[in-house]
């Protein structure tokens, strides 16, 4: 037995230098990952809804899938970083198979793109952004991530926790890229920019839509929608909706306040998204009388957070004559005196726009939650 040194006076452990010969590996800690992916049922879901090998023999498509999340939770980033994880005796002992190589992770991962979709992508002088239709495999892995949702809202019921309310939360972010393929984003380098929607209440991801980098938010953000709302299970029975100023688009609204709606499990869409700052709608924000902006919140460094009501109808050209107009609540970011912005002001304006009556101070508080939870699950790729 070692002698213990100075540094392990308050410790009970001695430090043994002779090396271990039973079976250990660094990565031991992935197989936590493992225990949720199968209680689950994931390896079912894929089964049923992912049948894309070209070959009986080898892996199956859950034991690719699994081995990829255990990459992606390991830290990597592409499937040369799978070459970290072969070989680990310890791991794929409590794996109960061996983890595929590089080559065969790739080539799995291929199978997700049609090169045939390819065909439908118009010429950049007709159509610089396009949002490429998804693959057979990537519908499938849609219904597997759909089923994930239920299996979890299942779970929570089992515990006496059903979840009957649901926020979607959508946004989309700028994944950097060097690869050929990628296009130029709106920050100047080039990527993709993926969006999607996760339910707030359960921290899970219900849908995303993967995209080019040069395909703005605010280009048909209802698909993304759509699938959010699809996923949710039977027994919601609140359902809300919140968004940036990629989501204050004609074809999402009417499709969220739509009466229709209300017909659907989970009963009519709640909704607080963003406004585009028009010039007329900055005007309008401009215009209202100090007495009339109510102080809701301070910031750190002193700013107001303040709101009132703006009587302001867009007009826009998708809006149909005898619809009813959307509340605007407007928000002011006052600086204290003496204090400016960047830009040379002491006030910003914004708006948020909203089918809800609630009092503008729940409301804007409500709205700004979001950025505690959508945003996170970009946070790898900012």
């Amino acid at each position: 037995m070692s002698a213990r040194i100075p540094t392990q006076y308050k410790s009970p452990f001695e430090i043994d230098g002779r090396p271990l010969e039973e079976m250990s590996s660094p990565h031991a800690g992935l197989l936590s990952t493992s225990r949720a992916f199968r209680p689950l049922g994931i390896p079912g879901l894929i089964d049923a809804h992912l049948q894309i090998k070209q070959r009986q023999r080898g892996f199956d498509e859950a034991q690719y899938i699994e081995s990829v999340i255990l990459l992606q939770t390991a830290g990597g980033d592409c499937p040369e970083d799978m070459q970290l994880l072969w070989g680990d005796t310890c791991l794929e002992r409590g794996l109960g198979f061996k983890l595929p190589k590089v080559g065969a992770v790739r080539s799995f991962l291929n199978r997700f793109h049609d090169e045939a979709l390819e065909l439908s992508r118009p010429q950049r002088e007709v159509q610089k952004s396009f949002i490429m239709p998804s693959s057979a495999p990537v519908e499938g892995w849609k219904s597997v991530q759909a089923g994930m949702v239920r299996r979890i809202a299942q779970l929570y019921a089992q515990q006496q926790q059903p979840l009957r309310r649901a926020t979607v939360d959508q946004d989309a972010t700028i994944i950097e890229s060097h690869k050929e393929a990628a296009r130029a984003h709106y920050e100047g380098g080039r990527g993709y920019q993926p969006m999607v929607a996760i339910w707030a209440e359960a921290d899970l991801v219900l849908a995303d839509e993967f995209r080019d980098g040069n395909v703005p938010a605010h280009q048909e953000p209802l698909t993304c929608a759509k699938l959010a709302f699809a996923a949710l299970p039977e027994n919601i029975q609140e359902r809300y909706f919140r968004g940036d100023s990629g989501c204050h688009e004609n074809g999402l609204l009417g499709w969220l306040k739509h009466p229709d709606r209300a017909q659907e499990p989970g009963g009519r869409i709640g909704f607080a998204v963003s406004a585009k700052r028009s010039a007329e709608l900055v005007a309008a924000l401009a215009q209202i009388p100090d007495p009339e902006w109510q102080t809701y919140d301070q910031e750190a460094d002193g700013t107001l957070r303040q709101w009132a009501e703006v009587d302001f109808v867009p007009g826009e050209p998708g809006e149909k004559k005898d619809s009813q107009p959307l509340r605007y609540v407007g928000l002011r970011l006052l600086k204290p005196q003496g204090t400016l912005f960047a830009d040379g002001t002491d006030r910003h304006h914004h708006a948020v726009i909203t089918n809800l009556e609630w009092d503008g101070n729940r409301l804007l508080k409500w709205h700004r939650e979001k950025a505690g939870t959508v945003e996170h699950v970009h946070w790898p790729s900012a």
